[in-house]
């Protein structure tokens, strides 16, 4: 793979050089990192916007929130950072209609971690980013992973656009689930991806949902009351025996924090203690890796059908392919990045 950040300019940078106002859309966690990151590069925004529905007079970070109407009236040109995700239709066709009468990036902000795809990460991380690209299994697995890492890098959404494929291709071209699956779910939070498995199949084998949050468990529990031959536990997956915290945030916002709940968490190899897994969902919010060292057994001695979340962590999109295969060379990996806006929902499918 040639170098392909080489005759492109890294969001951060865009944003540091240009002359225009900077806009901020979005207000939550996502605008909190952006700032966060502006301020180390001295980068300071002019103003926040909000969709129509939810400016109410309100201010962030000390900035007065405006409707994008107001932002039209106020500056004759402005560069846009898009500071928040989602993967409703009508949002999505908003952002893209915004980007087409301004110029919208994304600046990408981790999930986790502390590493942003700058110009230093890509050059640090080159080697490792090209010898990922040469272990994906067929040719739109490396048309998907390019323009990823061209999204990261430049903020453009022409190149996230490039990369979307239905949910259905993967489940029906990729991981072509039976009805004998041993499904685990690790990260299973309310049951939406016990759902999801249950629309792909007409039977099956075994559920076993595993969800840290308390809050999450309790629903998780709930939805699964009247599902056959399933189990729920409330359990993090890790690389081994442990307690972790979490904080008491529900649905996909619930993470480790050092501030927050304990919670017992057990290494996959420890918890099927030699069931045989067939297909293993895993989006454990940026604990992907350890959770994988934690399955080496199961991934070595079963090779059960895999779906990992590959978006957390700048990181994950090229050292979780490259894991997966150390622990056991004969997967075939696969990506897929689903409509989302930013890259979430973007996954490794291997087999």
């Amino acid at each position: 793979m040639t170098d392909i950040f080489k005759n492109q300019n890294s969001v951060w940078d865009t944003f540091k050089n240009t002359d225009l106002p900077i806009v901020l859309y979005g207000m939550g966690d996502g605008a909190d990192k952006v700032i966060s990151a502006f301020s180390k590069l001295n980068i300071t925004p002019s103003a926040v916007m909000a969709s129509d529905d939810f400016v109410r007079g309100q201010s962030f970070r000390g900035y007065k929130v405006h409707k994008l109407s107001d932002i039209e009236n106020i500056y004759d040109d402005f560069i846009i950072a898009l500071c928040f995700g989602s993967q409703l239709d009508d949002v999505m066709e908003h952002i893209y209609s915004v980007a087409q009468r301004h110029k919208l990036l994304v600046p990408s902000v981790p999930v986790f971690g502390e590493n942003i795809f700058d110009k230093e990460f890509a050059e640090k991380n080159y080697s490792l980013i090209e010898k990922a690209y040469n272990i994906f299994e067929d040719e739109k697995s490396k048309d998907v992973y390019k323009n990823i890492l061209l999204f990261e890098y430049t903020g453009k959404l022409e190149f996230l656009k490039k990369s979307e494929t239905p949910k259905d291709e993967a489940f029906n071209n990729i991981l072509k689930l039976d009805d004998n699956e041993f499904f685990a779910d690790l990260g299973a939070c309310k049951g939406d991806t016990v759902e999801e498995f249950l629309s792909y199949v007409k039977d099956y084998e075994k559920i076993i949902a595993l969800e840290p949050n308390a809050k999450n468990y309790e629903k998780l529990k709930v939805f699964c009351e009247n599902i056959k031959n399933s189990e729920c536990w409330n359990i993090a997956v890790y690389s081994k025996e442990t307690t972790l915290y979490f904080n008491k945030k529900s649905g996909r916002s619930s993470a480790q924090n050092t501030n927050g709940v304990p919670v017992t968490a057990s290494s996959l190899d420890g918890i099927l203690n030699g069931r045989k897994a067939t297909y293993i969902k895993m989006d454990v919010e940026g604990g992907e890796a350890k959770a994988l060292e934690g399955s080496i057994e199961v991934l070595k001695n079963h090779k059960p059908k895999l779906n990992i979340a590959a978006y957390h962590r700048s990181e994950d999109i090229f050292t979780l392919p490259l894991i997966i295969k150390t622990i056991n060379p004969e997967y075939k990996i696969y990506l897929r990045h689903h409509p989302y806006i930013p890259f979430w929902d973007t996954n490794l499918y291997c087999i």
